[in-house]
């Protein structure tokens, strides 16, 4: 039997991710409240493959994150990531986690207790450090008045998908805030897609405290839902895609020149 792992490959073919997906792994992240917040999250680990190489240790990506356990929080990311670069020899590294975040929810709230809050971080690593958080909000439907001794219906007036690139450290119970302030359930029943997309914009644009950030407002209707969405600074049109609206993202440093447009933010809509 011929040994095909031995053999020379001249194809030269690189391969842009190999890595390991939907790891379910503890973590711990920075609450101001607590501390720290201990959650699950499920993992994705990549790295680039040049074509000199034929396959990569998949086994490493675990070694990388345990080394990590107990002490993993966003802070560390970078950390991982060049750990991810050096042990499995690559030119670029990505990681990615999706969980929930628990808060407090305040006596207003309509189901008192702990409020979810579904949370992702996008790391890369090539040249320079990319780091993208992103929170999705819940926005409930407002109380209707209605007979005496008959609970409020409870239900959701849809949702709010915020996206960022942070100049400087903040808090996520801050960026969920800053949201939260323009999504009360009866400024969203008497308002459109796009208005509160616009309002969030405004808010987020006026803190100062993000190079780049991208917002989705989803509205869940009877049958269908409607959404509006603005992304600051806008894009520049991806001629060779044939597209408008593709985001390139580089490093951190590549995208210093855009970051600090002053053009307007654009506003997608679909009702």
């Amino acid at each position: 039997m011929k040994d095909i792992q031995s053999r020379h490959d001249s194809r030269r073919i690189n391969i842009r991710k190999v890595g390991v997906k939907s790891l379910s792994y503890p973590i711990i992240v920075l609450d101001r409240a607590s501390a720290t917040q201990q959650t699950l999250a499920r993992v994705n680990m990549y790295v680039d493959l040049p074509h000199r190489f034929k396959g990569t240790h998949m086994s490493r990506f675990v070694e990388i994150l345990n080394r990590f356990h107990g002490q993993f929080n966003i802070r560390t990311c970078h950390l991982i990531l060049e750990e991810m670069k050096r042990r499995l020899e690559a030119e670029s590294a990505h990681l990615e986690l999706a969980f929930p975040f628990f808060l407090a929810a305040g006596a207003a709230e309509q189901e008192p207790g702990m409020a979810r809050y579904d949370c992702r971080l996008h790391g890369t690593l090539a040249r320079t450090f990319d780091l993208v958080v992103e929170v999705d909000v819940p926005v409930p439907l407002a109380d209707r008045p209605g007979p005496e001794h008959v609970p409020a219906p409870a239900g959701m007036w849809g949702s709010v998908t915020a996206s960022v690139r942070m100049k400087r450290f903040l808090w996520i119970e801050d960026l969920i805030a800053l949201i939260r302030q323009e999504t009360s359930p009866q400024a969203a029943r008497a308002e459109t897609v796009e208005f509160l997309c616009r309002r969030i914009d405004d808010v987020l644009r006026a803190t100062g405290s993000f190079h780049w950030y991208k917002v989705v407002v989803k509205n869940i209707g009877s049958g269908y839902s409607t959404f509006a969405s603005s992304e600051w600074p806008e894009p520049a049109p991806d001629r060779t895609a044939g597209r408008e609206g593709v985001w390139r993202s580089g490093g951190a440093s590549e995208a210093a020149g855009p970051f600090m447009s002053n053009n307007p933010p654009r506003t997608d809509c679909n009702e």
